[in-house]
């Protein structure tokens, strides 16, 4: 099974782009989530069976990526604890 993880901040997905040995493992830095769509489609065609996204993502992201993929890749989100709020507002502003 092919997968990718997608990663949303200050990144340039030409460049921040790394395929593990195995060649069945993927990680992509994107810019925003526009980005992530269109790079999420065209994992689609390369036959990725299940994309997990970043928490900058949060529900509506997975939402839009599920669209773009139009339902045929399995699609999940990072999340965390709501009693943890605190040190991820630390950690990512």
């Amino acid at each position: 099974m092919k997968y990718a993880f997608l990663i949303m901040g200050p990144y340039n997905s030409e460049k921040d782009d790394v395929r593990f040995p195995s060649s069945t493992t993927r990680m992509i830095g994107v810019s925003n989530l526009d980005e992530a769509c269109s790079i999420a489609a065209t994992l689609l065609s390369e036959g990725y069976a299940a994309i997990e996204l970043c928490g900058a993502f949060g529900e509506e992201g997975a939402r839009r990526i599920i669209e773009a993929t139009h339902h045929e890749i399995a699609v999940g989100f990072v999340t965390h604890f709501p009693e943890d709020d605190s040190l991820f507002e630390k950690a990512f502003g």
